[in-house]
This record gives C-alpha cells, sequence and structure tokens, in this order.
C-alpha cells in the first residue's frame, strides 16, 4: 500500500509517499514541497497546486492519501489560506477517486511520538527512525506530510487487525 500524505498550505504543501511492506515495515518513497509563487494571485496559486498534485499522483499513483485537518491559529488570514489549499486538495483526491482520510495534529504526534503535544523536532526525529532516514526529513512541511502518511499507515495495520480478529 502505498499512502500521499499531505500537509497542506498555499505557499507551500508538504507531501510524502510512504509504503507498507509486507513485513509491516514502512519506508519513504519520496518526500519534499509543492510551492507556489507568492506574487501569483491565490486562484492561480491554487490552480498551481492542483496541477502539481496531479503529477505527483501520476508519478507515484498512491493507493490512499491522508491530510491533516486545519488546525485554527490565531492568525485568520493564515488559516483561511490553509482552509483554501486544504480545499483543493480535497477537490483532487475526489477527482481522482482516491481514498481520504484525514487525521487532526495530535492525532499524528500521538500515532508518531507516542505524545499528542510532541515539538517539531520530535515528530521530525521520529520520521527519521521510523523511515530509516539518515538525516531528518526538511523541511518541516515535508516531514509533517511523511508524519500524516505514517499515522495513516499505523492507524491502517490496527483497523485491519481489528477486523480480522472480528471475522475470526
Amino acid at each position: 500500500m502505498v499512502v500521499l500524505g499531505i500537509d497542506p498550505g498555499v505557499g507551500r504543501t508538504g507531501y510524502g509517499l510512504v509504503q507498507q511492506e509486507g513485513s509491516g515495515d514502512i519506508r519513504a518513497i519520496a518526500y519534499g514541497v509543492i510551492e507556489t509563487a507568492v506574487g501569483m494571485p491565490l486562484p492561480a496559486r491554487l490552480r498551481s497546486l492542483y496541477e502539481q498534485l496531479q503529477q505527483l499522483y501520476a508519478r507515484y499513483r498512491p493507493d490512499e492519501m491522508a491530510v491533516e485537518e486545519l488546525f485554527f491559529s490565531r492568525n485568520v488570514t493564515t488559516a483561511i489560506a490553509v482552509g483554501e489549499a486544504r480545499g483543493v486538495v480535497l477537490l483532487f483526491a475526489a477527482l481522482a477517486d482516491l481514498p481520504l482520510y484525514n487525521y487532526k495534529p495530535a492525532e499524528v504526534k500521538q500515532a508518531v511520538v507516542g505524545v499528542g503535544n510532541a515539538s517539531k523536532h520530535q515528530v521530525q526525529e521520529m520520521v527519521r527512525m521510523q523511515l530509516d532516514l539518515e538525516e531528518l526529513p526538511r523541511p518541516d512541511d515535508a516531514a509533517d506530510a511523511l508524519a500524516i502518511a505514517i499515522c495513516h499507515v499505523s492507524g491502517s495495520t490496527f483497523r485491519s487487525r481489528v477486523r480480522d480478529s472480528w471475522q475470526n
């Protein structure tokens, strides 16, 4: 199973693709950020985000997508912009018929670090360790996207074990 994790944003959207192997190990396939130009009008930036998501999908053909839910901060303008980018991500998943799963930031931290209020550095370090990466994944948006994908794979493994135990 290949999962595309997304940490949405207008200027930078983090992405991380992970694959769960038969042994249960998780490995990173690719990660990075989708960037849009600051001077572009917002509709053009959102279109660019959509088109770059299409390119990622065409290249890696993920089976599922996991997206971080909007965390409302004190900066309303930033929250609205992130919400608009998240909307583009959700639309992309719907049009691609890609199963979509949403996770709260605290859920991701709990799944990856074991603590719902873990720091950015703790999340990066655990992502590095779980994916056996030589260095911390950078930038932060990419590390967060990998963490979201790991969270989903971990939860999928748990859900499948529960389902299997109910069927036996």
